[in-house]
């Protein structure tokens, strides 16, 4: 059995344009062409387009995609492989939309927000990759074990000091504070002993953040809207900017 082009664009939800590229790079090649010119795809080539799609998703461009393909000729290997990602990422996303379920039940019925609770689902080691790139491996790997390292307790107080950090930002921010004010100063400082804890961040090992990298965390709120939105959005993010360029001018050599 077999089906038409635009029948499997239409059931894996890209279009006929993309399975014909697919097939002029190599990726996934009709099964066959019919004397019409339509073409048709097989199971075998179903399945070869469920992998493709499946990489896509995992950010792969379209030459990592051909090496993975090539490298993995084993398809029932390489789809365990990849369901068991799926599988921990639906168990991950379940636990991020029960945590944020929570959070939102809780602010609506005006109870006690349980920092435990905030948190589950949410996986440092995501960043693993850009830390690296920024600022070395062994600065990620620093943080990481230094993370590691704490018991639940400690991390359930740590990420309660930061959400707390990150709401009186978003305060002070609503309320117009000037970045170089007293108030601001101090959230400043406070951000700038947070960083110092953490092993691994450029300059720790030295009493505290250089000014560069200080400097450069804070464009790094103000310009990603991952960060940005820690703090409330651009327009909070920006303040914190603001507020830290001030510290570091003020404090840091």
């Amino acid at each position: 059995m077999d089906w038409p082009i635009q029948e499997v664009a239409r059931l894996a939800g890209t279009t006929s344009r993309t399975l014909r590229h697919y097939a002029q790079v190599g990726l996934v090649q009709p099964s066959r062409v019919g004397a019409n010119g339509y073409r048709y795809y097989d199971e075998a080539a179903l399945v070869r387009l469920q992998r493709v799609l499946m990489l896509r998703e995992l950010g792969l461009g379209l030459p990592a995609i051909a090496g993975v393909l090539a490298e993995q000729a084993d398809e029932p290997t390489a789809l365990r492989a990849h369901l068991e990602w799926l599988e921990a990422e639906r168990a991950r996303l379940a636990r991020q939309i029960a945590s944020v379920r929570r959070t939102l039940d809780t602010i609506t019925e005006k109870g006690q927000l349980m920092a435990e609770n905030m948190f589950d689902g949410f996986d440092h080691t995501v960043y693993k990759d850009e830390v690296e790139e920024r600022w070395g491996a062994a600065a990620y790997a620093a943080g990481d074990s230094w993370w590691r390292a704490k018991s639940p307790e400690q991390k359930k107080a740590w990420q309660a000091e930061l959400a707390r950090l990150g709401a009186d930002w978003q305060d002070a921010a609503a309320r117009g504070v000037a970045p170089a004010g007293a108030e601001a100063q101090a959230l400043a400082q406070r951000q700038y002993d947070w960083l110092a804890a953490v092993p691994g961040t450029p300059g720790s090992d030295g009493g505290g953040p250089t000014k560069a990298y200080f400097t450069g965390l804070g464009e790094l709120y103000a310009n990603d809207e991952r960060f940005a939105a820690n703090y409330g959005g651009t327009a909070g993010a920006a303040f914190v900017r603001d507020a830290m360029a001030v510290f570091a001018e003020r404090h840091l050599s």
